[in-house]
């Protein structure tokens, strides 16, 4: 979790541009809940700048909404990016969470690593897991991919539109064969063999 003079950040917003806005908080400061324009300088650290201080935690997460809305119409941005703390979860599908099985990219170490007792089915029995992580930030596929970890899925992608049930493995087997099917290259034109007669 990113900290600037002592607020730990609950969740930031990055936009198209590069710019963003972050909400904080510190327990002790006098006044404990702070809004921050931000933005990542050219060494990928995060700057924060233009703070909103206030005691009121509903306030400063109206003045956050506020400040984000107010910025996208002026400059006609798009949200890209969402973080906040164990946001994004990630499973050990291959084995048990331990050190060098998991990537530590810059300003985005994990915030929570939980090992189970054993493999187990996990996200409504969808798949196995051995543990799992939390970060602020998505890591990229490249980076989930050479540790083979597996992001939590959209609950929806799992589920029947009706009735809330983790789809059959059947299903999900035929899915993944229409899929293939759809991808695959034509085949190739056949040779026609010399007819042999009677031999």
């Amino acid at each position: 979790m990113d900290k600037n003079q002592g607020y730990s950040i609950l969740k930031a917003v990055m936009l198209e541009n590069g710019r963003g806005f972050a909400l904080g908080h510190h327990p002790t400061a006098p006044s404990p809940y702070v809004t921050w324009a931000c933005y990542d300088d050219e060494k990928g650290q995060r700057q924060y700048e233009w703070g909103h201080y206030g005691n009121d935690l509903n306030a400063m997460e109206k003045d956050f909404a506020d400040r984000v809305q107010d910025y996208q119409r002026l400059y006609k941005v798009k949200v890209v990016q969402v973080e906040a703390p164990c946001l994004y979860k990630y499973y050990s599908t291959q084995r048990p969470v331990d050190i060098g099985t998991f990537p530590k990219p810059p300003h985005n170490a994990p915030d929570e690593i939980v090992n189970y007792d054993q493999r187990v089915p996990v996200e409504g029995g969808a798949f196995l897991a051995w543990g799992h992580l939390t970060y602020t930030k998505p890591l990229t596929e490249k980076q989930a991919a050479d540790y083979e970890l597996r992001p939590a899925p959209v609950i929806s992608e799992l589920r029947r539109e009706r009735g809330g049930r983790p789809r059959p493995i059947a299903e999900q087997l035929k899915a993944a064969q229409r899929e293939a099917q759809e991808q695959r290259a034509p085949d190739a034109p056949k040779k026609k063999a010399p007819d042999r007669g009677d031999r």
